[in-house]
């Protein structure tokens, strides 16, 4: 009887998770049903947006766009990055030191077992990426690691 209620507990123990670990839910000012998203976006792009998916490394053109413009969100066109914040990390992925404050939200992602923090359109909760602390260290420090396909570049005209 012990050795089973010993494997209960510490069953239990290590697979509850505190609430330490759960985001709140937030309401976005666009929001739309699944079958919506899926109406507007590509598959990809709902893949990466609605479902926090990745694109592969190297595969988007604006990873090496350099003209002077903005950066909006695929999905509801909130302008989330300039230009000229816009850097060659060398990752793969279009990189910038910042963002354009208040139009992108944050939150913790433990999907691979670690803390990351996870970017997300402040408005209509489309996921963009990650933040890492391995930026340029005359600016911010920081690394907006941005799915291309999140995006949608405008020229300045």
């Amino acid at each position: 009887m012990k050795p089973i209620l010993l494997f209960i507990c510490t069953f239990c123990l290590f697979n509850c998770k505190g609430n330490t670990q759960k985001e709140p839910q937030k309401n976005y000012n666009v929001s739309k049903t699944e079958a919506e998203w899926k109406k507007q976006l590509s598959d990809k792009e709902f893949h990466v947006l609605r479902e926090a998916g990745t694109e592969r490394a190297f595969s988007s053109d604006l990873n090496k766009n350099y003209e002077s413009g903005i950066y909006v969100c695929k999905a509801c066109k909130t302008p989330l990055f300039k230009s000229e914040h816009k850097y060659d990390s060398g990752s793969g992925w279009p990189s910038f030191d910042r963002e354009i404050e208040g139009n992108v939200a944050f939150s913790t992602d433990y999907n691979l077992g670690y803390a990351r923090t996870e970017e997300h359109c402040a408005t209509c909760g489309g996921h963009l990426g990650h933040v890492f602390n391995d930026g340029p260290k005359k600016t911010t420090g920081k690394r907006h690691c941005v799915n291309g396909v999140s995006l949608t570049f405008i020229p300045k005209k």
